[in-house]
């Protein structure tokens, strides 16, 4: 430790970082500096000591254009690091004439933070799918502040003893505008009142509701928690069936109708286990994938409901849409799992739950939500609603059989003063989970 300290400290006193075509090696102190080097294609790489807390980067400056667009793309390799989405890192930092701050290009939400613009925050590409070589592809596209002239790149390889991170194919150019991906939400608030239905009859009364929403242009219609046993039986596991089944079928057949995803609550039979599960179809008609409610209250236990384990996303034509049911609000984990697996839309069928939890699970993790609750809309309690990233209601459902529907553009991030773009941060900030 010693050595490698008055080393690194010797660079950084006389002004001689390593360095490869502008690439230089640097630590935010030099007793935290890590090892790098260059292969000969140009990939860079970043290796710690066995020794906690080490955090050292590449850097580079990217002359930019004010008000163009630019694209960050690198293959990422990592080796021997525990914790890869917080220990390998993009970080990019955005300057105009003799290193001053810029204005952000992106407003923020004047109804709490003012109305001003402030100055442009860092930006953390994402991970994304698989390279050409087999690494982990980290890129995304911004615009670049009015006033910037020049951007500084990082590679981070930190917190990772003994790890090690290659840095391959690593570019920062012009790029256009990414096109909007706009998306159709809505949400049904049904009492499905009264008592004595079959589970086919249920399925009836919410037809015309979803009729409604597709008529609005629909997207995603979200459909509330159980659908098949409110007002049929409390015995969840009588009416239990396969997934695919029956009710599956049947919303797949309008979804197939109307062109749109549909999801449906209802419990699933798998051997002898039933599970309280969130179905979504697809506008081909077919299951696109489900969710078994992982965080059972007591009386689903009582009635012998089997708790789910696995958290998928699935991919949809609009973009990543995580599901999850009731309960699972009152626990930041589900909807942090979602997240983290890159859903985007969260879709919530709820029998009933607090909605300043619902506010809190789109505002930790940056995700759209939209709820279908059976909660009477003039109760302080759950909404039937489509929440935004902040939390903030955009639509609530205000009358009885009725449905909520509102458009949105997964494609523009939603930007905090002081904190810019928190969505991409979390990956990169967020607490580790330790091993239970």
């Amino acid at each position: 430790m010693a050595f490698r300290f008055l080393l690194a400290a010797a660079f950084f006193a006389i002004g001689l970082p390593v360095f490869s075509a502008d690439w230089s090696l640097k630590s935010p102190r030099p007793e935290l500096a890590v090892e790098g080097s260059v292969e000969g294609d140009g990939s860079l790489i970043l290796k710690s000591p066995d020794e906690e807390g080490l955090n050292g980067f590449w850097e580079k400056q990217f002359p930019v254009e004010g008000g163009s667009w630019v694209r960050f793309s690198a293959e990422r390799f990592a080796t021997d690091v525990e914790h890869e989405r917080r220990s390998c890192v993009v970080r990019i930092e955005w300057y105009g004439e003799n290193g001053r701050r810029v204005k952000s290009p992106h407003p923020t939400n004047p109804a709490y933070r003012g109305a001003e613009t402030t100055a442009a925050q860092p930006d953390y590409p994402g991970d994304g799918g698989v390279g050409a070589d087999g690494g982990v592809m980290v890129s995304d596209t911004y615009p670049v502040p009015e006033d910037a002239t020049y951007a500084v790149v990082q590679l981070h390889l930190r917190w990772a003893p003994g790890g090690k991170v290659v840095w391959k194919d690593v570019t920062f150019e012009k790029a256009d505008a990414p096109a909007p991906r706009k998306v159709t939400l809505a949400a049904v608030h049904t009492q499905l009142s009264g008592s004595g239905r079959t589970v086919a009859e249920n399925r009836e009364l919410l037809r015309p509701l979803i009729d409604d929403a597709a008529a609005r242009g629909a997207d995603l219609i979200v459909l509330p928690e159980l659908l098949t046993c409110k007002g049929v039986t409390h015995d969840y596991a009588s009416v239990a069936e396969a997934v695919p089944g029956p009710t599956t079928e049947y919303f797949g057949s309008l979804a197939k109708q109307h062109d749109c995803y549909i999801v449906a609550g209802l419990p699933e039979k798998s051997g002898d286990l039933v599970y309280n599960v969130a179905v979504l179809v697809g506008p081909d008609g077919k299951v696109v994938g489900k969710y078994r409610k992982v965080t059972l209250p007591r009386e689903e236990i009582a009635r012998g409901i089997a708790p789910g384990d696995e958290y998928p996303v699935f991919e949809t034509r609009f973009g990543k849409v995580g599901l999850m049911i009731c309960y699972d609000v009152f626990f930041p984990e589900v909807a942090r799992e979602l997240a983290m697996n890159g859903a985007e839309v969260i879709a919530l069928p709820i029998w009933g739950g607090n909605p300043m939890l619902a506010a809190a699970r789109c505002a930790e993790n940056g995700v759209f939500l939209v709820s279908s609750t059976y909660t009477n809309h003039e109760y302080n309690w759950m909404k039937s609603a489509i929440w935004d990233r902040e939390g903030d209601r955009i639509e609530t459902a205000n009358e009885w059989e009725s449905v909520v529907v509102t458009e949105v553009d997964l494609s523009k991030p939603t930007y905090w003063d002081g904190l810019g773009d928190f969505q991409s941060r979390i990956a990169r900030e967020a607490p580790v989970r330790k091993a239970e």
